[in-house]
């Protein structure tokens, strides 16, 4: 579900969220964004323009948002899904996330499940990391 201009106010003043972009000249085509302790990265929002998906960049955002969480000390990162977007389960299970619990009808716009998903960061999972 899309943010609000306010709720990406708010989650900037935030010192514990961060985003992280990937840029094709001044166009940018992949964004993360976080929340982080100092224990643990909540991965909130992965995304990818559709005219640029299924050419990696998903993958080299993610990857490079677990790198910086892995030199910052963090140990684990967690995640949540639609259990119907197919396309980020795969990416996320082939970059070492596991699914840990389900979320029963957890999105109010189709009642969708929401899939909750961890990988421990300190070990590479195939993923450069």
């Amino acid at each position: 579900m899309p943010w609000s201009e306010e709720q990406c106010r708010l989650a900037f003043q935030q010192p514990c969220f961060a985003a992280f972009g990937l840029a094709r000249g001044p166009r940018l085509v992949a964004y993360i964004s976080v929340y982080h302790t100092s224990d643990e990265l909540e991965i909130l929002n992965l995304g990818v323009i559709p005219s640029e998906r299924r050419r990696g960049h998903g993958r080299r955002t993610l990857e490079m948002a677990l790198q910086v969480a892995r030199k910052m000390g963090i140990a684990k990162a967690a995640l949540e899904v639609r259990a119907g977007n197919h396309p980020a389960i795969s990416l996320y299970e082939s970059c070492g996330f596991v699914k840990t619990a389900v979320r029963p009808h957890y999105y109010s716009d189709t009642g969708e499940d929401g899939l909750v998903y961890v990988r421990q960061i300190s070990a590479s999972r195939g993923t450069g990391v």
